[in-house]
């Protein structure tokens, strides 16, 4: 007799399956609508960034447990700790855009006939 798949494993499978279908539905929606979205996505109280990044650390702080056991190596506790730092930092660099972002998902959508003027890409980097 197989055992039932756990309540987490589920939420986590399911969790996944709908970020694919909010990937799928942010490709076909409209430029304001898809501004909102990401806009939610990556407020770092209640978006999915944040989100993700606290699961990452709280995985971390569950394997450094393990590692210090001996049931899992601390190879995994480090990997897991430098893709929480990663993920954080990928929050900052992005904090920085997010009231732009805000401002952008709140304006009403336009329907004017002059199209916004295109600007140009410019490839900066802080840190």
């Amino acid at each position: 007799m197989s055992h039932p798949t756990p309540y987490p494993v589920r939420l986590a499978d399911e969790i996944t399956r709908q970020l694919r279908q909010l990937a799928e539905h942010l490709t076909q929606l409209p430029p304001h609508h898809a501004t909102q979205v990401i806009a939610r996505v990556l407020d770092p109280d209640d978006g999915l960034l944040g989100g993700v990044t606290h699961l990452v650390a709280t995985g971390s702080a569950f394997a450094k447990d393990q590692a210090e056991r001996g049931t899992l190596p601390p190879e995994v506790w480090l990997a897991l700790g430098r893709a929480s730092n990663e993920l954080d930092a990928i929050g900052g660099d992005l904090d920085e855009h997010r009231a732009t972002l805000g401002r952008v998902a709140a304006q009403p959508a336009t329907t004017s006939a002059k199209p916004p003027a295109p600007a140009p890409l410019v490839v900066r980097r802080h840190r």
